[in-house]
């Protein structure tokens, strides 16, 4: 093999490892979007007003077997984490029509907000999302500490936010004794 074709076939193994890794790497230092969502209750959600506690963002469709397999865990994690401080939201995908988003979160009894992304803004600022799950994990800082397309590890996740919870309320100021 030649030095030119030894470096092509160099480059052609690299290249799709090195967009692998952008892919599915942590973004630690990458800041959460500022986006505003509507939740199937019509209700008004600012992404920055949640800052100051772990925030979980799944991106979800109602045809996607993974993420109903996946929302019991969520649930669970999240009925035992949101006293703590933990927020998850969940997001529908543009294509999912609002009434079957409304219906599976009625059937699977969500507990936490489901927003509708019907214009595809929340995917496009969340690095233009199309496949689900797709899950974002983003610290009391307003980073995003893990991005994950496809089935998460529940106890990873839980044990990345029972480390951030202790963190912030370690961070906090505690209250005066007389």
């Amino acid at each position: 093999m030649t030095l030119r074709g030894t470096l092509m076939a160099l480059f052609a193994f690299t290249l799709p490892v090195a967009l692998g890794y952008l892919w599915f790497a942590p973004a630690g230092l990458k800041s959460s979007p500022d986006i505003s969502l509507v939740t199937v209750d019509g209700e008004q959600l600012q992404l920055a007003s949640l800052q100051g506690k772990p925030l979980l963002v799944t991106f979800w469709a109602t045809t996607c077997t993974a993420c109903i397999r996946e929302m019991p865990h969520l649930i669970e994690l999240y009925e035992e984490l949101s006293p703590q401080g933990l927020e998850i939201i969940g997001i529908a995908m543009d294509y999912d029509p609002p009434n079957q988003v409304l219906a599976m979160r009625n059937d699977r009894h969500i507990p936490y907000p489901v927003a509708l992304d019907i214009h595809a803004e929340a995917a496009r600022a969340f690095g233009n999302v199309r496949l689900t799950p797709t899950t974002f994990l983003i610290d009391p800082d307003g980073r995003i500490v893990y991005r994950k397309l496809g089935k998460v590890s529940m106890e990873k996740l839980r044990q990345d936010i029972l480390d951030m919870l202790k963190t912030s309320q370690a961070s906090q100021p505690r209250p005066a004794t007389a």
